[in-house]
């Protein structure tokens, strides 16, 4: 019987057990660029024996155009590229693996976070309902502009150097961002894409653009050093549902098998909230017929506890587990997990921005069992 705390080899990446770091935004990156804090933060949670087999590095922007919230890291100058070598030499200092995840938020940015104050791009003309972060605090969405055919071409490009610079600085792969009302997904749902060519309209067109990046990733670095992040029925960031989730998805990974990817991460229900969304009017999703489109190796997400982990690994229900916030107040998640203690609760004040305070400073097992 397979366990949690097993090895497994996600396509060119081989991982000393199945237990992942998920992608978390922190906003601590001033002038987008990865520091020395940073640097920390990820070695706390590198080494397999007490963190995570294999970390995600908070979500990146691909380019200047994919920031959507102040103080995140970007993966597309020498500088940031530069800046992240110090976190993965960390990392693999510490024997641990790391991808970076690459991030393009479309729609849900403000003006005043693009360059020359433009508007940001979408696969619609309609602004979404939220709120993103800026120097001035919480501020609501701006209104997007639909992306021009002529630029996807460009857009495609950027995904592609982005996975070339992580090469660079030293990851071990990339996980690229369809999820949670971001761009890909915004392309996906059928809710959000206001599209009457290529990339519009039937559940072929609107996949497009997300195989397209997936390819010419996969092209550039790999397919077994290249991941996708999914996430059929979350409604945040203004994600109404698709009115076919289940044959949408089925759709992308029909189109992404060939590719031989090193993972597919799903995640179940609302991101960060309730995995059951049924009080919300959203029907029961079937992420097990989902995976039968896939047969490569496998990562879920979303409020997993250590026993219903344990048993989606054993059951084979699932290859690998993602855990979010406990990772950010338990350093030592993995030996936590391991031994059956108890979590650390988290500080939500610390969770965006500031410094060291709530990020760096949370004591691993041993270090609190002694204070």
């Amino acid at each position: 019987m397979t366990a949690l705390f097993d090895p497994i080899r996600l396509g060119d990446i081989a991982l000393a057990n199945r237990i992942v770091m998920a992608p978390l935004t922190r906003n601590r990156a001033p002038g987008q660029l990865p520091n020395d804090l940073m640097v920390e933060y990820y070695r706390q949670r590198a080494n397999p024996a007490s963190g995570a087999g294999l970390i995600i590095s908070e979500a990146t922007q691909i380019s200047p155009q994919g920031q959507g919230y102040l103080d995140t890291p970007g993966i597309h100058s020498a500088e940031q590229v530069a800046g992240w070598r110090k976190v993965t030499d960390a990392v693999h200092a510490e024997g641990g693996r790391i991808v970076v995840q690459l991030w393009h938020v479309g729609r849900i940015s403000h003006v005043s976070l693009q360059a020359g104050g433009v508007a940001p791009v979408s696969s619609t003309t309609r602004a979404a309902q939220g709120k993103t972060f800026t120097a001035e605090g919480f501020v609501s969405c701006s209104v997007p502009r639909m992306l021009r055919l002529d630029e996807i071409p460009g857009l495609i490009n950027d995904y592609r150097l982005a996975a070339r610079n992580a090469m660079q600085a030293g990851f071990d792969g990339v996980e690229v961002h369809g999820a949670n009302g971001y761009l890909l997904e915004q392309f996906l749902r059928d809710s959000i894409n206001d599209r009457a060519d290529a990339y519009g309209g039937c559940i072929a067109n609107r996949a497009r653009l997300m195989v397209e990046v997936m390819q010419a990733i996969a092209a550039e670095i790999g397919g077994g050093r290249t991941g996708i992040r999914l996430s059929p029925i979350t409604p945040v960031n203004d994600a109404a549902q698709d009115s076919d989730a289940a044959a949408l998805y089925a759709h992308v990974l029909q189109r992404l098998a060939p590719l031989q990817l090193a993972f597919i991460h799903v995640i179940e229900g609302q991101t960060g909230g309730a995995r059951d969304l049924s009080d919300k009017g959203v029907p029961p999703f079937d992420y097990a017929a989902l995976r039968a489109h896939y047969s490569g190796p496998w990562m879920v997400n979303n409020g997993y506890s250590r026993q219903m982990a344990l048993d989606a690994v054993a059951s084979g229900a699932a290859d690998l587990v993602a855990f979010g916030k406990p990772f950010i107040s338990n350093p030592d998640l993995g030996q936590r997990l391991r031994d059956n203690a108890p979590l650390q609760p988290l500080v939500p004040a610390t969770l965006y921005g500031g410094g060291a305070a709530g990020y760096t400073d949370y004591p691993a097992l041993e270090v609190a069992n002694a204070q």
